[in-house]
């Protein structure tokens, strides 16, 4: 179901879990500056990193995938740039996220910084 050609931007603050689609995608616009409804996939954690939540729009509507892990919490990846609201990442990254494993140190995030109005 998750789109495997798309960007991937996980969020580097987190966010109430209980927030859905519409305050989710909100935040893309507002915090990391991109369009929700660009089929890419965007990645939030909550504030004790063993939750997170995948927002993408698939042509069709909004979908989320909600993920608690039952041991252990999720590893941010190495935000490289100071201040930046999201790091992007590739697919086989995300797959390792989302199985709770440690990305390796020497894959290159590429950070965004947080777009000013």
């Amino acid at each position: 179901m998750l789109p495997l050609d798309a960007s991937v931007y996980v969020a580097t603050e987190t966010v109430d879990m209980r927030w859905s689609f519409d305050i989710l995608a909100g935040l893309v616009r507002e915090r990391l500056g991109e369009d929700p409804r660009s089929g890419d996939l965007f990645m939030f954690f909550g504030r004790r990193f063993d939750r997170a939540k995948i927002l993408f729009f698939d042509k069709s509507g909004y979908a989320l995938l909600y993920k608690r892990l039952d041991v252990g919490t999720f590893r941010l990846p190495e935000v490289i740039e100071p201040g930046a609201s999201s790091v992007c990442i590739d697919p086989e990254e995300l797959a390792l996220l989302l199985e709770g494993l440690e990305l390796p140190t020497d894959a290159p995030a590429r950070s965004r910084r947080r777009k000013t109005h």
